[in-house]
């Protein structure tokens, strides 16, 4: 079974493939002291309310945009689970797509990985709306190359700092409003950053297809991507596993397993 890791600014995500079936995946906040020793507690534990066992796993695939972590996560691998992981960035490391930007070495591990996984399963000119600690969106060309993007403040992000500069604001759950229009603070904020954030996406996403000048479609993935859902026809699909589809293609592509 292959362990596949994503750590992002916010959560860092594990999941079990057993070839193309996802048997489980979990997530935990990122956190840069976080030990080896701590993690495997955790995961071991989650494993086995799946069935699972860590002693099954016989490959692992890191994606890290965060770069304090690594250590211990790649220790996690080599430790505990007996396997040398295989870093998406790292030399050597084939990704059977190009960034077809000004600077390669910037784009995040997490945007090319769902560059790779949104041209498999979905193929032709695509935007891939990420809702993560940031909202990007990614042009991915009918080739499966990255053609660059727009990165936009994440919606919890948006929230908190709304929250921090205003002294009378509270702090609000990110929800879908019935309406528009708040009848109360806490509902007029929720629907500022619900819909104002519908508004964001079909705004770029009409932006993104008229520059890009051929028909795309558009896939949603992160964690608060399930929210958007049928909310807009600006986003055609919602795809959560995305990301970690993505590492598993990697992994396939090169170890051929």
């Amino acid at each position: 079974m292959l362990l596949a890791i994503n750590a992002n600014n916010t959560n860092t995500v594990f999941a079990i493939w057993d070839g193309v079936d996802l048997k489980g995946s979990w997530r935990t906040a990122t956190e840069g002291k976080r030990t080896a020793d701590e993690y495997v507690v955790w995961l071991d534990h989650l494993l086995a309310l799946e069935g699972l066992t860590r002693g099954n796993v016989d490959g692992a695939v890191v994606a890290s945009v965060v770069p304090e972590v690594n250590f211990n996560l790649l220790t996690l691998c080599r430790k505990y689970c007996n396997t040398e992981p295989l870093v998406v960035g790292a030399k050597g490391v084939k990704l059977g797509t190009k960034a077809l930007v000004d600077r390669p070495e910037e784009v995040g591990a997490d945007r090319l990985v769902n560059t790779v996984a949104a041209h498999d399963r979905y193929k032709g000119p695509l935007i891939v709306v990420d809702f993560g600690t940031a909202t990007t969106l990614d042009v991915v060309d009918r080739d499966g190359n990255y053609c660059g993007g727009v990165i936009a403040p994440g919606i919890n992000l948006s929230l908190a700092a709304l929250h921090m500069a205003a002294a009378k604001l509270p702090s609000v759950r990110i929800s879908r409003t019935e309406h528009v229009i708040g009848k109360d603070t806490e509902s007029c904020m929720q629907s500022g950053i619900y819909w104002g954030y519908i508004g964001l996406v079909e705004g770029l996403v009409g932006r993104i297809k008229n520059e890009f000048g051929a028909p795309m479609r558009t896939v949603a993935t992160g964690g608060l991507a399930p929210l958007f859902g049928g909310a807009t026809e600006a986003i055609e699909h919602v795809d959560p596993d995305l990301t970690l589809w993505g590492l598993r293609l990697i992994y396939r592509h090169n170890t051929n397993r």
